[in-house]
């Protein structure tokens, strides 16, 4: 198990990319935790195998229709063993 923490930028709050990104993680069975920043971008903290988490942030870039992510930031953390997914 390992588990990354990612900062995502652009059009990412008011387009329900955090129920998108809780519903994307339940279907790849990671667990962690999705929020909105007071400075516009979206936090997330995923856990699970490298291969799923990297599957994740892949489609991240994308989003739901309505987002226009522009980067994610990105680094390795200590995986907390959380148990699925939550919107904060």
């Amino acid at each position: 198990m390992t588990a990354r923490h990612c900062i995502v930028h652009g059009r990412v709050q008011g387009v329900f990319y955090r129920d998108w990104t809780v519903a994307k993680a339940d279907e790849l069975g990671l667990a962690g935790w999705v929020r909105n920043r007071p400075d516009g971008t979206v936090e997330a903290l995923l856990e699970g195998d490298a291969d799923t988490i990297a599957r994740m942030v892949a489609a991240m870039h994308e989003g739901p229709p309505r987002a226009a992510p522009t980067r994610i930031d990105q680094r390795e953390v200590e995986p907390q063993g959380l148990d699925g997914f939550t919107r904060r």
